[in-house]
């Protein structure tokens, strides 16, 4: 199966990807694309640019595409398209252009487990984070584009919550359901 784990950042979505790793040990991890392009050299804006989100979707279909059946992604195009929206500069996103290729690529997973800001944040962060506006904007656009399916892409989404353990829990009773 073909997992994507999705969710703003500092939800705990790379902590359940451990998780799952260790649970599916025959599944192949695949880092988030910032990560990917990160290690390759790429430089990113401080903000993240349009371009920047643009090159990390160029990444993730690479990456989707030589994936095999069994594989874990750290998020989905769907989490990108969550931080364009929010972001500045978002007029300058052609969200036409890249539907067609967001849709086939959320087409080809098998299962996209969201992972949502709880009411009690699991994920301790520095008090010089003061970016709580943007994550709650994108976990917002995220339930929109997964749960609510605002374009109609037809994501089959799971939402979890609770610690690493339970969350993981849910995903693997999700396939136990899937697979018969």
């Amino acid at each position: 199966m073909r997992i994507a784990i999705s969710g703003s950042h500092r939800t705990g979505k790379s902590t359940l990807l451990a998780e799952l790793a260790a649970l599916l040990p025959t599944y192949t991890s695949v880092e988030e694309p910032y990560h990917l392009l990160e290690e390759e050299g790429y430089e990113f804006s401080f903000p993240p640019s349009v371009e920047d989100f643009e090159a990390q979707l160029e990444r993730w279909f690479e990456v989707s595409g030589e994936a095999g059946d069994d594989t874990l992604f750290d998020r989905c195009p769907l989490d990108l398209l969550a931080y364009l929206a929010v972001h500045e500069g978002a007029e300058a996103f052609d969200l036409d252009e890249w539907l067609p290729r967001v849709q086939e690529a959320v087409e080809a997973l098998d299962l996209v487990v969201f992972v949502p800001i709880e009411a009690r944040d699991r994920i301790v962060f520095s008090e010089s984070d003061d970016d709580d506006e943007t994550r709650a904007a994108v976990d917002e656009q995220l339930r929109e584009l997964l749960v609510d399916d605002r374009h109609e892409l037809g994501p089959r989404v799971i939402e979890v919550t609770g610690d690493p353990a339970s969350r993981a829990e849910s995903v693997l009773r999700a396939l136990r359901r899937r697979s018969g």
